[in-house]
Formats: structure tokens, sequence, C-alpha cells
């Protein structure tokens, strides 16, 4: 099997090589129940069931306080499970956004009371959470923030629209980016970030089909939406900031260059499985991708080693993205220049009908956490270019 990410002695923690055998076991339970479609999705996909399973072993929160039913376990450790779980092509996204983003947002700067409240929901898999931010007619421009918030009896009055929001329609939750002081003028200044219970009078969720038929994506409407006061997370007019510190969260883990990876084992293996020996072409391109693959693991690690110090990584979680979309959307490519190879390929086959999937998702992938355009620009303001 193609495995470029064996426990690593100077990379991991004492203990992870056990860590690592042990979720390969639990994915190992899971396995059948996936056709190679679902493995052509990756981690998007939404599996309730399996959420609470991956709980139910502590996978959840793992680096949280135990104060809150987390794990108190290292970045690292986390790591390894996470990584396991992409490679596999898991459906982690009952749990993604929690787990990833949303619950450390929490725990950094929420009250004490949302920490009791929602903290030990998403460790058990109960609680799904989304992220609001992109807009309509906005681009990737999130400063354009149009959806307003206003202070009124009892809490906050929304209007507004939110757009390319994952899996909203099966979500609980939603921490949203609005605008509680100002105008679309005043850019950064008057943003705020709300923690919206999705089932509240008034919110309307449109599912948003891609090219696959799947819907994941969805548009959001708020019209006249009231949420209480203590829906507010960190400081009000702070929002900017808060969401810019989340995105390196976002942007760093193994999900930016590990959603293409059952396509490429499944390529791999079955290079290595036919009867005549690999030519110099298939060894070289699978070689290549192995080396990338490894060097992105490399740099991913080190920064969740920063967050683990307590560091916000921005600009080097955006040089993670932009190298690991460039060579997710290149793994369909390089399927194609190798299907002359004798390899005993059916038109059937797995490897085609993930190549197929993934080939229609994979546009999708340059969108997410911010279009390459973006994470192009935080770069070259990193190094004073801009």
């Amino acid at each position: 099997m193609f495995d470029p990410y064996r426990f690593d002695p100077v990379l991991m923690p004492e203990g992870a090589e056990s860590l690592r055998e042990e979720v390969r076991d639990f994915l190992n339970d899971w396995r059948p129940r996936w056709s190679p479609r679902d493995l052509g999705l990756s981690w998007m996909r939404f599996d309730k069931e399996f959420s609470r399973a991956v709980a139910a072993r502590g996978w959840i929160g793992m680096t949280w306080p135990r104060d809150y039913g987390g794990g108190g376990r290292s970045m690292l450790e986390r790591y390894v499970v996470i990584e396991e779980m992409l490679a596999a092509g898991a459906p982690l996204g009952a749990h993604w956004i929690g787990d990833r983003q949303s619950g450390p947002l929490i725990l950094r700067l929420g009250t004490e009371a949302q920490k009791r409240k929602y903290l030990p929901a998403m460790i058990c898999g109960e609680a799904c959470f989304c992220i609001g931010l992109s807009e309509p007619d906005a681009g990737s421009d999130l400063a354009s923030v149009r959806t307003k918030a206003e202070r009124c009896d009892g809490g906050w009055r929304i209007n507004g629209r939110k757009i390319w929001t994952t899996n909203a329609h099966h979500s609980d939750y939603m921490i949203a980016l609005v605008r509680t002081q100002g105008t679309v003028e005043d850019r950064h200044r008057g943003l705020s970030q709300l923690l919206i219970d999705l089932a509240t009078p008034g919110i309307d969720i449109r599912q948003i089909s891609d090219l696959t038929g799947e819907a994941h994506f969805n548009e959001v409407t708020f019209d006249d939406v009231i949420v209480p006061e203590d829906a507010l997370v960190g400081t009000e007019g702070n929002g900017w900031e808060q969401a810019t510190a989340e995105l390196a969260f976002e942007r760093s883990g193994p999900d930016r260059f590990l959603s293409s990876m059952p396509l490429i084992e499944t390529l791999a293996d079955e290079i290595a499985g036919a009867k005549a020996l690999p030519d110099r072409i298939a060894t070289r391109g699978i070689g290549q991708i192995a080396a990338e693959l490894a060097v992105l693991r490399r740099m991913s690690v080190s920064i969740a080693g920063m967050l683990e110090r307590g560091e916000m990584p921005n600009q080097e979680a955006a040089v993670i993205k932009e190298l690991g979309v460039e060579l997710e959307q290149r793994v369909p490519e390089l399927v194609r220049s190798l299907v002359d190879a004798p390899v005993g390929r059916s038109v059937e086959s797995a490897l085609s009908e993930i190549q197929a999937m993934v080939l229609q998702v994979s546009p999708t992938f340059s969108l997410r956490g911010g279009t390459r355009e973006i994470v192009r620009g935080i770069m070259a303001r990193g190094l004073g270019l801009r």
C-alpha cells in the first residue's frame, strides 16, 4: 500500500505509532461501507454515525482541556489521527468544522457559559457547526460583509445572506462574521462574530448543487433573525482579527493536501499490482507526488507545533494552502497521464470512479479557505511585496 505517512520519530511524540495503528484498525472496520465515489468526496461527506464513533474513541476535541470533556492531548497527537482519517477518505463532515476551528475559537475567546454549553456537545459528536463568511456578490472579499446585526431588546437582530456555507443544511450552529457597526465602506472595522442556532425562526437554508450532483454548499438567508445578547463571540468590533486568526487552523492542516489521497493510493496500488513492472513515467509520477506530500507534511506538522505554542501563523498557513491546492488539483491529471500504462485498468474500475469524482470536486479545493488570489495576496503581504 502507498503510505508516505508512517510514524516519523523526528516529528511525532512518544506513543504516536501505537495511536496511528489504533486509528488504522478503527478505520479498517469502516472501509467496507465506503464506495469509490464516497472516497472521491473525501472528508466533506457528512456521517453523524461515524462522527459519534470517532467521539467515542476520544478523537474529537483531543487537545481541549479535560475540564470541558476534551482529551488534554497534544496537537501532534491530534495530527496523527486526522492525517490517518483524511488519507483514508473518511467522512468527517459532521464534526470537522467544530473540531478544527469553531471549538478552538470558543475555547480561546468564548465566555465560560459558551465553553460549558458548546464544547462538550462537539466532543460527543452531537453539535455540528458551520462557518458563515462569504456573501453573494462579494467574491472572496470578506471585508465587504453586508450582513448586519443590530442591537435590539434582549439581543441582536440579523439581516443578510451568507453563501458557499459548507454543510449548513446539516448543521446545528453557525459562527457568522457580521457587521455590528458602520457600513461596508468601513471594511475591517465594525465586524463581529455571532454564534447562531440555525433552528432560530427567520433562517432559510437553500442547498447549492455542484458538478457531482451533491449539495454540500448552501446559501443562508437571515430575515429579522433574533439571537440573544450572549451570542457574541469575543469582542464586538474585533471580528476581522478573530476570523483571520481562525483561518490559520483552516489553511494549515493536512486537509489541504490529502483530499485526493484515496485517488493517489488507488493509482499506486493498481500500478504496483499490474503484471508488468511499472514504466519509468509511472514510477516518476508517483515518486514526485510522494516527495511533495512528504514536504507538505513536514511544513504542516511544523505549523501544528506553532499553533500548540499559541502562535498565529497566518502567513505560513497561506503557503501550505497554496502549495497543497496546487498539488491536489494536479492529481487527476496525473492519473489521466498514466492511464495508458499497463496496469490492467478497466473502464469501471475503482480508480476511474474515484478519479471522476475528484476531477469534479477539485475546482472547489481552491475556493474553500480563500481563493488562490486571496491566499497569494496574504503571502505577498507577508513578504513585504504589497
